[in-house]
């Protein structure tokens, strides 16, 4: 090949040397399907007219179909706010800038005018709160919302801002796809609601996914992109993995070699970088106006190898590996699991984090310590613990946590003998997020030969993603199971278009799993709905992959 290439003109190779890398590059990441060249079997006509209530991801509790036209949006719609009787002024303010927030993602594709006004009545759509809507496992509760739809308009009622901007959701669902484009489509698509009313709200008041910005790095507007796939499915929980082996990614004034130092580098040996306090404020506060609560985590005591790095008197199991360390094996770094200056160390972090962090939790890791006595890492994981609950905040801690006396477990690991540790916590009254890695595990490769992504855990499809039970899974205390969760490592990812290809499609899968009633779970209607977000996401920009067991429209 490149003797052939010699003889050709300069022009011409340079062609030739562009179209290799674009072909190459598109194998490597999955692309065959994001571009619609490959895994298409059993593709099917894209439904014509307005989107029914049935396609919508996560599937409602309830669906009535209306009869007659629907609304359509015009030049003439407004939407409206009613705070509703008896509501404060800050929940006032929210649902104002909940309209303002809905009218602002509808004027970019429609061109529409669509000013925000009160009060609520007349033609539109409306947003109201309503504390007497009732807040039974029936039909509403903090997250619930009651939606309708007709010829003269869209009323969407809640007891909580939280719900209403739930139901803001589902109706961006019931528009055309098209509706989530960042860009005015001009070929003049009518925005059309089919008629419905649907009654709606969570299965699980957890439901989450977790970003692992330590092995590689994210921008505050990077996340910010992950925090909108997160609302668009009704997720309300983003655990950020800011601290391992790789990288420290949290500003710390007390310890300020954290980042000086432990930031500087990533998987790979690319430069690696951290957040300032005023960056993650600003993401959280992007969360919040999408009612997603930031779950910041240091990984504690192992994972450590970067703070390590930053304190080396932090190592007295001399376990640290030269800085900078940026391969992808774990489990053999440790802080010192007693002593003064280690509890001094964990204090300056968790009172930190706990400053910055307005959401009631703050992750503690727990995972994977190798050459720490049983003993002495159960006394480890109390004692952070207490400094987390002195902080005004609740801990949580990765499954192995169990001992250490942890209220809030996320489950991963399945090996032998943790199946009991967590059923013993669950017993003494401990809560559990369901995050198999088997299932939900979403760094792990569709298939074997999937170019991202890793298989230790196996690999992960679309059905395999959405066809469990988190009640059932594991033989715990009834009513223990209070979530789910989706955590994408990033040990093989580094683009925010990397991270869109194994979100894409099986986010929905799992925020229909933490969702949507168990009764209505079924894979055979599932992939139907998920097939139609495909072109949500090409409207959007998003990558995605067109994975085979899901019956994409034909194009």
């Amino acid at each position: 090949m490149p003797r052939r290439i010699a003889g050709l003109s300069a022009r011409i190779r340079a062609l030739l040397i562009v179209l290799c890398v674009l072909v190459v590059a598109a194998a490597g990441l999955g692309l065959r399907y994001a571009l619609g060249s490959g895994g298409d079997t059993a593709a099917r006509p894209a439904p014509a007219g307005p989107r029914t209530a049935d396609r919508i991801v996560p599937v409602p509790l309830s669906v009535t179909p209306g009869t007659g036209p629907g609304y359509r949006l015009t030049d003439r719609t407004v939407i409206r706010t009613a705070p509703g009787t008896g509501t404060v002024e800050r929940q006032a303010g929210e649902v104002r800038r909940i309209a303002e927030r809905l009218a602002e993602a509808l004027r970019r594709p429609t061109g529409l005018p669509l000013p925000v006004a009160e009060p609520a009545a007349g033609e539109g759509i409306a947003l109201a709160l309503d504390p007497a809507l009732p807040d039974t496992t029936d039909t509403t509760g903090t997250e619930g919302y009651r939606l309708t739809a007709d010829a003269d308009g869209v009323r969407i009622t809640a007891r909580t801002p939280e719900g209403l901007f739930r139901g803001t959701q589902t109706l961006r669902q019931l528009l055309p796809p098209r509706i989530e484009s960042p860009t005015r489509v001009a070929d003049g698509e009518e925005w059309t609601l089919a008629p419905v009313t649907v009654e709606d709200r969570p299965r699980y008041r957890y439901r989450g996914a977790m970003l692992d910005v330590a092995r590689h790095f994210f921008t505050p507007a990077e996340v910010k992109g992950f925090i909108d796939r997160l609302a668009l499915y009704k997720l309300n929980h983003l655990h950020l993995h800011l601290t391992d082996d790789q990288g420290w990614r949290i500003e710390v004034p007390a310890r300020p070699a954290l980042t000086a130092v432990g930031a500087t580098s990533e998987v790979g040996g690319t430069p690696g970088g951290y957040w300032t306090a005023a960056d993650y404020q600003e993401i959280v506060r992007y969360a919040q106006e999408r009612y997603l609560t930031v779950v910041p985590e240091i990984d504690l005591p192992g994972h450590s190898n970067a703070a390590l790095a930053a304190y080396p008197e932090l190592d007295c199991t001399g376990s640290a590996r030269p800085w900078p360390y940026t391969g992808i094996e774990v489990g053999f770094s440790t802080l010192c699991p007693t002593g003064d200056a280690v509890f001094a160390f964990t204090r300056d972090v968790v009172t930190e984090l706990a400053r910055l962090t307005p959401g009631p939790y703050l992750h503690i890791g727990g995972d994977e310590v190798k050459g720490v006595a049983p003993a002495e890492y159960a006394e480890f994981v109390r004692r952070v613990g207490e400094q987390v609950r002195a902080a005004g905040k609740t801990p949580v801690g990765w499954n192995q946590a169990a001992p250490g006396g942890i209220g809030l477990l996320q489950f991963w690991d399945g090996r032998a003998g943790r199946d009991t540790e967590l059923r013993e916590a669950t017993e003494r009254g401990a809560e559990v997020i369901m995050s198999p890695s088997g299932r939900s595990y979403l760094d792990m490769k569709y298939e074997a030969t999937y170019p991202l992504g890793l298989v230790w855990a196996g690999t992960v499809d679309v059905r395999t993603a959405y066809d469990w039970d988190p009640d059932t899974l594991l033989p715990l205390r009834d009513g223990s199971v209070v979530g789910v969760e989706a955590p994408l490592w990033t040990e093989t990812l580094d683009t925010p278009g990397e991270l869109d290809l194994m979100l894409l499609p099986r986010l929905p899968a799992l925020a229909e799993l933490g969702w949507s009633p168990r009764g209505s779970h079924d894979w055979e209607r599932f992939k139907g709905r998920l097939a139609e977000e495909g072109a949500r996401w090409e409207a959007a920009g998003y990558a995605y992959e067109r994975r085979h067991e899901v019956p994409w429209p034909a194009r």
